[in-house]
């Protein structure tokens, strides 16, 4: 039976923003899974947990612990990724300046999670939201 924990993300929340990676990381260390791919994974959450609290609605982090593969489920409730073909090539970005008087929006979430996941998929339409599902194999 996997371990499953969900994490809740909230629209705005700059305060809170990388609890649940970093979260998530410390479950993978306790685990004593390898360093590297920890990593690979706190990297993807990371950068899905950013992109909710900036351009998503609420959302939730899932993490799933099973024999073989962790995966990560990003969702939320927002306004959706309008064209996701331009949203995966790098630099491409719809940060405000505001994010980017924060330091994000080098347009690097999404090509940063499809180089750290061995399986990357998303769905979104307009006004509905997103859904990132991620996959880590376990060697």
């Amino acid at each position: 039976m996997p371990f499953v924990k969900s994490f809740n993300i909230k629209r705005r929340d700059f305060v809170r923003a990388g609890e649940a990676s970093i979260n998530i990381q410390n479950i993978l260390k306790s685990l004593n899974m390898d360093p590297k791919l920890i990593r690979r994974i706190a990297i993807c959450g990371y950068e899905g947990e950013m992109n909710v609290v900036m351009h998503g609605g609420d959302g939730v982090l899932k993490l799933e612990i099973d024999t073989g593969k962790i995966v990560l489920d990003i969702s939320d409730n927002g306004d959706g990724i309008e064209d996701i073909e331009l949203a995966m090539q790098k630099g491409y970005s719809t940060a405000t300046e505001e994010h980017r008087e924060m330091g994000f929006g080098a347009g690097m979430g999404l090509p940063n999670m499809k180089a750290n996941s061995d399986v990357l998929r998303i769905k979104s339409e307009k006004s509905n939201g997103a859904h990132v599902h991620m996959e880590f194999y376990v060697y």
